[in-house]
C-alpha cells in the first residue's frame, strides 16, 4: 500500500526534466501526468502518473523513462523504454528492472522485466546500447531483447545522472570525486581524466566524441562558528572553472572562466563543429566560449566588450528580440587590458572569458505543487532518496544546439519555457549574442 499517496492530485501540469535527442532536433520533457516531445508538439502520452526522467533515442520510435513526481508511474529504480508505433495503436513498454518488461499496451500486458536496486539517475540510449546511471554505478546493456548486461562501472556519488554517450565514447564520473572515466565503447578501454579537486556537476561531450567539457561543483570552505562569514567571492572559485579536454590522449586543450562570482553550472554543450562551447549557470546568463580543436581551425579569439552600437546587431526594443550584453573585440583574454600583464597579478586576470553573453529565464514564477513545499520539491519531486535526481529546483538552463551559431536554451518547472539565442557577427567581425525570441511549450500545441 502506497501511504505516501497525496490526498489531492496537483493542480497543474509540472515539467521534471528535460533532455535533447542526439542532433538537438528535438528535445523531451517529463511531467507529472506522463511526457511528451516539444516545441511544436510531436508526441504526447498521458500515463496518469509521474514521468521523472525521459531519454530520447535520436529520432527512433524508443523513449527511456523513469518514474517521479508525487505518483510516478514507474519506480523510480526501473529505468523503462517505451516503443512508440506511429499510426498504429499498439505501444510496447520496455522496463529494464532484474528483467526487461516488455508491455504490450494494447492488451495491457506485461511481458518481460528487470531492475536495479537504487534510484536510477539518468538514461542514455543508442541503437547499440542502453546506459543506466545509478547514484554510484554506471550500467551498461546491450539493446536486445532481452538486454544483456555487457559491463558496470562503479563511480563517485552521482546525483545529477551525470553520462556522455557519443558513437565511440562513453563519458561519466569517476570512483575518485573530480576524476572522469572515459571508455572507449570499441575496445572497452578505460581512461581516467583527473578533471577537478571537487565533484563533477557538469559534463558533454561533442557530437563526434574528439572533446570533452567539465565543470565541478562550488564548494565552500568550512565556517568556524566563532569567525564572521566572508563574501563567497573571496572564499572559492568553485563553479567558475570550465576546462576543455582531448578525448584521444586526456590532454587538457583549454580552460575557460565563466566568471569572476563562485556559480553552479547548469548545462554545458558544443556547438555540432565542436569550435563553441555553450554554458549556463545559476546566474541566469548563458555564455559562449571559443574553444580549441585539433581536427579544424579555429578563429583568433576575442573580447567582450560592450554590445551598444554595434554595426548590424539590432537593439532591443519592445516586442523586439532583445540582444546580449556583450560581444567581441581583439584577444579574450585580453579582458583585463595591460592589468593582465602586470607580474604577481591573480590569475582571474590572465584566463580566458566568454566572448559572448546574455541572460536566460531560470525562474519559475510559481512554485512547482504549492509554495510551501518548492523548497523540497523538484517540479513535485519530493527530495528523498526516492527521487530521481538529487537536487531541490527543476531543471534550469538546459542547452541545445540547432546549428553552428543557433541554439536553445530550455528549462522546466511549472512555467516552462524553451529561448531561442544566436550568435551573430557585425560587419566589423565583432560577435555577439541575440536572443531571438521565447516561448512556453505546455499547452495546447
Amino acid at each position: 500500500m502506497n501511504t505516501r499517496t497525496p490526498l489531492e492530485g496537483p493542480s497543474q501540469t509540472v515539467v521534471l526534466s528535460i533532455s535533447f535527442n542526439d542532433d538537438c532536433s528535438c528535445f523531451a520533457v517529463g511531467l507529472n501526468t506522463g511526457f511528451c516531445n516539444n516545441a511544436s508538439l510531436r508526441m504526447t502520452r498521458d500515463f496518469n502518473a509521474g514521468i521523472g526522467l525521459v531519454q530520447m533515442m535520436g529520432k527512433a520510435n524508443f523513449v527511456g523513462l523513469v518514474g517521479g513526481g508525487r505518483q510516478p508511474k514507474f519506480a523510480s529504480n526501473k529505468a523503462s523504454l517505451l516503443t512508440i508505433i506511429p499510426f498504429i495503436t499498439r505501444t510496447l513498454l520496455l522496463t529494464l528492472v532484474v528483467q526487461l518488461v516488455l508491455w504490450d499496451d494494447s492488451r495491457n500486458k506485461v511481458a518481460l522485466e528487470i531492475s536495479a536496486l537504487t534510484p536510477v539517475r539518468g538514461v542514455q540510449l543508442s541503437k547499440e546500447r542502453v546506459v543506466v546511471v545509478l547514484q554510484n554505478s554506471v550500467r551498461v546493456y546491450r539493446f536486445a531483447k532481452p538486454p544483456s548486461l555487457l559491463t558496470a562501472y562503479e563511480t563517485a556519488n552521482n546525483p545529477w545522472g551525470l553520462c556522455c554517450l557519443s558513437p565511440r565514447r562513453l563519458a561519466f564520473p569517476g570512483r575518485t570525486t573530480g576524476h572522469v572515466q572515459l571508455v572507449e565503447l570499441s575496445s572497452g578501454n578505460v581512461s581516467i581524466i583527473p578533471a577537478h579537486s571537487s565533484a563533477i556537476r557538469a559534463l558533454a561531450l561533442s557530437s563526434d566524441g574528439e572533446l570533452l567539457a567539465t565543470a565541478s561543483e562550488m564548494v565552500y570552505p568550512p565556517v568556524h562558528p566563532l569567525k564572521p562569514l566572508s563574501s563567497p567571492r573571496l572564499t572559492t572559485t568553485k563553479g567558475t572553472l570550465i576546462r576543455v579536454w582531448a578525448t584521444s590522449n586526456c590532454a587538457r586543450l583549454a580552460e575557460l572562466r565563466r566568471g569572476i562570482d563562485p556559480a553552479t553550472i547548469f548545462s554545458l554543450a558544443f556547438n555540432p563543429s565542436a569550435t563553441m562551447l555553450a554554458c549556463t549557470s545559476d546566474k541566469s546568463t548563458l555564455h559562449i566560449f571559443d574553444v580549441p580543436n585539433p581536427n579544424r581551425p579555429s578563429r583568433p579569439t576575442q573580447q567582450p566588450t560592450a554590445l551598444a552600437g554595434v554595426p548590424g546587431i539590432p537593439s532591443a526594443a519592445n516586442g523586439a528580440p532583445e540582444t546580449a550584453i556583450s560581444t567581441t573585440n581583439g584577444s579574450n583574454r585580453g579582458k583585463w587590458g595591460f592589468l593582465a600583464k602586470l607580474p604577481m597579478m591573480p590569475r582571474v586576470f590572465k584566463d580566458v572569458y566568454s566572448f559572448a553573453s546574455a541572460p536566460f529565464a531560470s525562474d519559475d514564477g510559481a512554485s512547482s505543487e504549492g509554495s510551501s513545499t518548492s523548497s523540497r520539491m523538484l517540479g513535485g519531486l519530493p527530495m528523498s532518496e526516492s527521487t530521481t535526481l538529487g537536487t531541490s529546483r527543476p531543471p534550469k538552463g538546459i542547452i541545445g544546439w540547432l546549428t553552428d551559431d543557433v541554439l536553445l536554451v530550455v528549462g522546466a518547472g511549472a512555467d516552462p519555457r524553451w529561448e531561442k539565442f544566436v550568435v551573430v557577427e557585425g560587419p566589423d567581425g565583432r560577435r555577439g549574442l541575440l536572443r531571438q525570441g521565447w516561448k512556453r511549450y505546455l499547452g495546447t500545441p
